[in-house]
């Protein structure tokens, strides 16, 4: 989307993509959790558990990363949020591709959180939640962004 194929330095793409996630991703957790429906809280928790128990296999686990923030995307029930989850989905992508799946117990850990927030109905919750999944993410990439780009 948006021509982000294109761009050379998926690293850099990563960094500028982490800032704009954390720009929307809390609100769009926040609104989940105002707006989700049972059903949606139930495949939520289904995708959940199955990103824990592919990376504690050793699996590959992306698509059901990718699965879960567009589950979370479309639990918001909000019509501009569904059209930009093909912009969260390839930065889902990027983000294990670029950070080499380094961050697979925080992925657990904040799934877990937005997952119970939203279930929860708590919405602040999820948007810290939200912004904490989003943070241990953007801090790694930084790190190679700076490792890669040393002046």
């Amino acid at each position: 989307p948006l021509g982000l194929s294109a761009v050379q330095d998926k690293t850099a793409l990563a960094l500028d993509l982490v800032n704009v996630r954390l720009l929307l991703e809390p609100g769009i957790a926040e609104m989940a959790a105002n707006n989700a429906t049972d059903e949606d809280i139930a495949r939520l928790r289904r995708l959940c558990e199955r990103v824990e128990r592919k990376i504690h296999d050793g699996d590959r686990y992306i698509e059901d990363d990718i699965a879960f923030h567009t589950c979370v995307a479309e639990s918001s029930k909000n019509m501009v949020v569904e059209q930009l989850i093909p912009i969260i989905d390839t930065a889902v992508m990027i983000f294990v591709n670029v950070t080499h799946k380094e961050l697979t117990e925080e992925t657990i850990m904040t799934h877990r959180m937005v997952l119970d927030s939203i279930a929860a109905r708590d919405s602040i919750g999820a948007q810290n939640a939200m912004t904490m999944h989003l943070a241990f993410n953007r801090c790694r990439i930084k790190q190679l962004y700076d490792a890669e780009h040393k002046t």
